[in-house]
């Protein structure tokens, strides 16, 4: 694979192509998600072209497109409502400066090279999290998809009022917004191929509006503000500040995950391999431009990214052209889209919403694993009916006790205290025959494979038998990796088996084990001449040492026997 964001025109008509069909994809997705956040259609295409812009001009992958998508719209939609709630007068201007801060962080987490890192999450908790998403998107388009204007509060207030939102639809926009389901999931995909049926959609349900409905009250887009975005400078307020940097944090991190892992989709369909930092620092930059001129966050889209590969798309001037065609559309052509049905984009988000849940894990979580599907359904509960931040800490926080809690198991399962021949682990001969030789004397504390405070319980527990040993041997050649943890588990098995005058031998250890080890000064503990590379050697000087240490005992009891019958012998004269 190669790595290149180089712009160059040895590709142009693919590129453009590409553009101009990603750009037309974008252009009702971007009308959608701006209404659907509260912040009205114009923030949505100005985060389309702007965060497109910019992740493509500096970003690190060649044919990705960037624009608002469906997850960053719910969280931006939920920092809308807060900031409003606290501040009316100023609150849209703060839910623009954490757009800025996610950017920023964006930005950070570029710079300190933490790409690598970001998309390591379980998947349990990126599903459930993912689900509730959609759940809310699909909530949040009920409203509007029945003819009326969602109540304030959110989630709850909205099913609260959805038996009298049903019992009161507005047949006309209904239809409307069940029209535009149908053609976007029955459009044969021939026609799929060649103009994207979300566009068809908003064409068809705006001229059935203007000629068919004209007498109807028809909620529509109404007038687009034209000509360059207003500025939106930082605003903050002390009160908030944390709550602000938490939100933007928030933000930042799923816009990176999004996007790096839209990436990896685009490396597989192209053979080639994206900069992960570079194109946070894209991504950050963009966020931090949109949020300064009013418009939504965003992150890489698969389907615009897809598209615009398969359409011919391979440098980022495919995603700098798809930007300038939505800037033309958003200077000149915004009053041609003013008589869109608000239905119709409800129905568009509608399908987004049932897209983004993840049906196929769904189905089979409960069949995989009880505690994967509990926190998969946690996650996206608490996503929909609580708070979104709260649900991915709680299922990121969980999700990882339980896997401490088997790699500790696994661990402790690699910690093996050996003291007789029979052992399953000694497959070398001489090792059978100086284990028996030693007659469980020599205990052989068996360490392999990574260990961290998860074997340290295990290494510890291993303690309480050390007073059946007169010496110990401590095998480290297959270990990797020594956590502080462990290491401070030997320290104290080597310092208890010195307390008690047991022999203790080193064997093996890489030169990081041996680093770690002279860290904690276990080395000083243990004699030169008890280091060794391999367990016969110093199995064999500990079965030597324990038959010198026998025959000396030996000598001492016969010496002991001698001088009682010594004395009884001068007793009985």
């Amino acid at each position: 694979m190669q790595i290149t964001n180089r712009i160059h025109f040895r590709n142009l008509q693919g590129d453009i192509f590409g553009g101009v069909t990603a750009a037309v994809i974008a252009l009702p997705m971007a009308l959608a998600f701006g209404m659907a956040s509260g912040t009205g259609v114009i923030a949505g295409l100005w985060g389309a072209v702007l965060v497109g812009f910019c992740a493509a001009l500096f970003g690190g992958t060649p044919t990705l497109i960037s624009e608002p998508t469906g997850p960053m719209t719910v969280v931006m939609t939920a920092v809308v409502t807060k900031m409003i709630a606290y501040n009316p007068d100023n609150g849209l201007a703060m839910a623009f400066t954490t757009v800025m801060l996610a950017g920023i962080f964006q930005i950070i987490f570029g710079l300190l090279k933490l790409g690598k890192y970001v998309t390591l999450m379980p998947y349990t908790v990126v599903s459930g999290f993912m689900s509730g998403v959609g759940l809310i998107l699909i909530i949040l388009q009920l409203g509007p998809f029945l003819g009326h204007a969602n109540p304030k509060g959110g989630v709850v207030e909205i099913l609260k009022a959805l038996p009298h939102s049903i019992t009161t639809l507005s047949p006309s926009e209904t239809a409307l917004g069940l029209l535009t389901m149908a053609i976007l999931y029955l459009m044969p995909p021939k026609i799929k191929k060649l103009v994207p049926p979300q566009l068809i959609a908003l064409i068809v349900g705006t001229l059935i509006t203007i000629f068919f409905l004209s007498e109807v009250d028809i909620r529509i887009i109404g007038e687009i503000p034209k000509g360059l975005p207003q500025l939106h400078f930082p605003i903050f307020s002390l009160d908030q500040l944390n709550e602000m940097l938490v939100d933007g944090l928030v933000l930042g991190m799923l816009g990176c995950i999004d996007a790096l892992l839209t990436s990896v989709i685009a490396d597989s369909l192209t053979q080639t391999h994206h900069d992960s930092n570079k194109e946070l620092i894209g991504q950050g930059i963009g966020n931090l431009v949109s949020g300064l001129c009013g418009g939504l966050p965003g992150a890489g889209a698969t389907m615009g990214t897809v598209i615009n590969i398969q359409a011919g798309g391979r440098t980022a001037l495919s995603g700098l052209s798809r930007a300038l065609i939505l800037l033309i559309v958003v200077l000149w052509a915004a009053p041609l889209t003013k008589n869109i049905p608000l239905a119709v984009l409800a129905g568009i988000v509608l399908k987004v919403g049932i897209d983004i849940i993840d049906w196929k894990f769904l189905k089979r979580a409960h069949r995989l694993s009880i505690k994967a599907a509990a926190i998969m359904y946690g996650v996206m509960l608490l996503t929909v009916f609580y708070d979104l931040i709260t649900a991915v800490g709680i299922g990121v926080c969980i999700a990882n006790i339980l896997t401490i809690q088997r790699l500790a198991d696994i661990q402790s399962n690699l910690v093996k205290t050996i003291d007789t021949p029979d052992d399953d682990t000694l497959l070398c001969g001489m090792s059978k025959y100086l284990m028996e030789e030693a007659n469980r004397r020599v205990m052989l504390l068996d360490l392999s494979g990574p260990m961290s405070f998860g074997a340290a319980k295990a290494i510890t527990q291993r303690q309480a038998i050390l007073d059946n040993y007169d010496a110990l041997i401590i095998d480290l050649n297959g270990v990797p990796l020594l956590g502080v943890t462990a290491t401070l588990a030997i320290e104290k098995m080597v310092d208890e088996a010195a307390k008690k005058s047991i022999e203790i031998y080193i064997v093996g250890a890489n030169i990081k084990i041996k680093e770690r080890l002279q860290q904690f000064d276990i080395f000083k503990r243990i004699s030169l001449q008890n280091r060794f590379d391999n367990r016969v050697d110093a199995l064999r000087l500990a079965v030597t040492k324990l038959k010198e240490k026998n025959l000396i005992n030996k000598q001492i009891d016969a010496s002991e026997v001698n001088l009682s019958s010594h004395k009884s012998i001068k007793q009985d004269l």
